[in-house]
């Protein structure tokens, strides 16, 4: 909801924004950001992550946590953007979403969409969010780093990783300009899983 709309449904008042906040606190609507609200607190919070900041979509540690690619939770939601130049923070009463640009050119590949609870939810495939994040990682010179990268620093399923998609992997590789995505595409095509 926004708050205009919230003024159309409650009147125009000098009174409205203590309303409005009276209703935060007893829980009927959330604050996503200013002037604009939820009224279902029952949400998952990564359908709000579009709603909040755009144009974006669920990635990095959220997405790697919503495909088991790492053991740790994801409490707050990351996303990708582009051409921001800046990252940006929002802090809700649910979590902190995160947002990140990635290159313009990788932008639309590897994302889709899903249905939540009637939101469009944009989300990276487990392939696009392993590249979003070693994107943003420090870069590996050697495979000995960068496997210490994949399975010490950022703790990647091992199993999961040698099942992702190497032709999306090698079609994003070309996209990201990246030593880091570029490696990952040379040791899914070069390396066996550890037995």
């Amino acid at each position: 909801m926004i708050l205009d709309s919230y003024i159309s449904e409650n009147g125009d008042s000098s009174n409205l924004r203590k309303k409005l906040s009276r209703d935060v606190k007893a829980g009927k609507y959330v604050r996503l950001k200013r002037n604009l609200y939820e009224t279902n607190a029952d949400i998952p919070r990564l359908a709000w992550a579009q709603s909040i900041y755009g144009p974006s979509y669920v990635s990095f540690d959220y997405a790697l946590s919503f495909y088991g690619i790492i053991p740790e939770y994801a409490y707050n939601v990351s996303c990708a953007t582009f051409g921001k130049h800046k990252d940006k923070a929002f802090h809700t009463d649910k979590c902190i979403f995160f947002y990140s640009d990635v290159p313009k050119q990788v932008f639309p590949i590897g994302v889709e969409c899903m249905n939540l609870y009637g939101y469009a939810v944009y989300i990276a495939t487990m392939e696009k969010a392993l590249c979003d994040k070693l994107y943003k990682k420090w870069v590996a010179l050697n495979k000995k780093e960068f496997e210490a990268l994949l399975f010490e620093d950022m703790r990647v399923d091992e199993e999961i990783l040698f099942e992702m998609d190497k032709d999306m992997i090698r079609q994003l590789s070309q996209l990201y300009r990246s030593r880091n995505v570029t490696m990952l595409s040379h040791y899914l095509d070069t390396t066996e899983p550890f037995v």
